[in-house]
């Protein structure tokens, strides 16, 4: 039974057992109208880095919070809150391992961090962190399905090696260990165009090597120069891609990654619409701390996620301008979250908090998915990949070694079968052993965790005995800003019940702790 919602003068929203449909009917735009589904659609997948679920306006608005059990920050986004109406939105899309590189990795390859290459931030004194060079990445299937295939951003999967292209046998940047790297041609994994670096976070005077290993110095906020070659791109200026084909353009932007503190980290009149505002009136999260030295930089990194929308927003208005935007699947999302003084800690990611670990994922394929809120799904990282190839047809083209779960029927509504994840994995790594001259030659799975519907809990070993160190356990569902921890020991039922739980994904990511069986008189192996 659908029940009706107050929404807009001209709009009427929906609900229906658990999931909001939109319908646009009294908008004086014309109605969409379903596309030529013989034609095989593009795909464009955007992620800022360090943007979290809460941070997109269209939260507070009637049709959208009603979905969710948090109130959402107080920022302008005017595009994202259009598009939301647009797609499908996702509630709880859960970073697994919430670190740039580990992501990325799970990203492009669809495997958990054990078989990616890249258990670790990716940097030139951890040579075991690197996206490996012979998996089959999405870029490959893409590419071998004959798609023209582009690369715009950052990308941090690679471990830098003195590969400098105008340096030879040198790194391209002179600090120890290097971050910044050079992806050549052979590790491009099936991306013919190519603007991006490894990591760079100087946001107003950033570096791209294009497709030919040429450097670009750029004086412009990174943002809009990519999204500026995301339009060249569409356009097809210079001829940079086959108009017959089909594309798959996947476009990283830094921002709102840190640093977020000061203009030359983004641009003014986004900071203008923030800057007198005090920060009880920004930082509205009852588990954050205001008296953290990190607080007033909400200012900016605010203003940063307005300026991505307005990046993003510049590119879905190209997408429609080439009559482009019927048969092209439009996907929203972003690595990892930001905690932004949330829990008293000053770590943005990397950890089992909400704010870190949930993450934005909207499709938009008009006239094939229908726009409504998704709360059901409980979508991992390594299901991203194969739920796009499978939106494109290419289900039988995902590798066998993919350990994600292809989930387009269940944006589509063709097909409900696979089953939907009692719980995301969280994974959490640091650096292990090193060698003589200080080199990462292993990685340490110091914490390991689950994200249900309703609880969160994360588990910490000691480096040495891999004996339980800390447990986190919250009820999500009476606790939805996770501030209050919940003894273990005098919830053992729910303990016990969530490390069952973990225990199928654990051997899905064929993780160490399900190899070395770490805590089994608690987890049920």
């Amino acid at each position: 039974m659908y029940r009706q919602l107050n929404h807009s003068n001209h709009d009427m929203v929906y609900l229906l057992g658990g999931i909001l449909l939109f319908s646009l009917q009294g908008c004086k735009e014309k109605p969409v109208t379903t596309q030529d589904l013989s034609s095989t659609p593009n795909v464009i997948y955007i992620f800022p880095d360090q943007m979290r679920n809460h941070a997109m306006g269209f939260w507070r608005e009637t049709g959208f919070r009603e979905a969710v059990n948090f109130e959402g920050d107080p920022v302008h986004t005017p595009n994202l809150n259009r598009f939301a109406r647009e797609a499908v939105v996702l509630t709880s899309a859960m970073s697994n391992c919430p670190l740039s590189s580990p992501h990325r990795g799970i990203l492009l390859t669809g495997m958990y961090p054990e078989h990616s290459g890249v258990p670790l931030n990716c940097n030139s004194n951890r040579p075991i962190s690197s996206l490996r060079e012979d998996a089959t990445c999405i870029g490959d299937v893409f590419s071998q399905a004959g798609y023209s295939c582009a690369y715009i951003g950052k990308l941090h999967v690679d471990c830098p090696t003195p590969n400098d292209p105008e340096r030879p046998g040198k790194f391209v940047e002179d600090r120890v260990p290097a971050w910044d790297a050079y992806t050549p041609a052979e590790r491009r994994h099936g991306f013919d165009y190519w603007y991006s670096y490894g990591t760079y976070d100087v946001h107003k005077h950033p570096h791209y090597w294009d497709t030919e290993g040429v450097k670009h110095e750029i004086n412009e906020w990174s943002p809009q120069h990519e999204a500026d070659k995301a339009i060249a791109y569409l356009r097809n200026e210079g001829n940079v891609r086959d108009p017959k084909k089909p594309f798959f353009m996947m476009v990283s932007f830094n921002p709102p990654h840190s640093p977020y503190a000061s203009l030359e980290d983004c641009m003014e009149e986004d900071y203008n619409l923030y800057k007198d505002q005090p920060l009880d009136s920004l930082l509205i999260r009852p588990n954050a701390n205001r008296e953290m030295k990190k607080a007033p930089s909400v200012r900016y990194y605010f203003a940063s996620v307005t300026g991505v929308d307005r990046a993003f927003g510049r590119i879905l208005d190209e997408l429609k301008k080439q009559g482009l935007d019927k048969n092209t699947i439009v996907i929203f999302s972003s690595d990892h979250g930001e905690t932004m003084c949330s829990q008293n800690t000053d770590d943005p990611k990397n950890s089992p908090y909400a704010e870190s670990m949930n993450v934005p994922f909207m499709v938009r394929f008009q006239g094939k998915v229908t726009p409504r809120i998704e709360s059901e799904l409980l979508l991992s990282s390594p299901d991203i990949m194969p739920t796009i190839l499978g939106l494109c047809g290419l289900a039988k083209q995902i590798p066998a070694e993919v350990e994600g779960r292809n989930y387009a029927g269940r944006f589509t509504g063709e097909d409900l079968s696979v089953p939907l994840r009692e719980g995301a994995l969280y994974i959490k790594n640091v650096d292990g052993d090193k060698d003589a001259d200080g080199k990462v030659i292993s990685y340490f799975p110091v914490a390991r965790g689950i994200k249900t519907h309703r609880y969160t809990m994360s588990l910490t070993i000691d480096r040495q005995t891999k004996e339980l160190k800390e447990v986190l356990l919250f009820d999500d569902e009476k606790d939805s800003y996770q501030m209050h921890n919940l003894p273990w020991q005098e919830n053992k039922e729910i303990v016990a019940e969530l490390s069952r739980l973990m225990v199928p994904l654990l051997k899905e990511a064929d993780d160490p702790w399900y190899k070395e069986k770490i805590l089994n008189d608690l987890i049920p192996y």
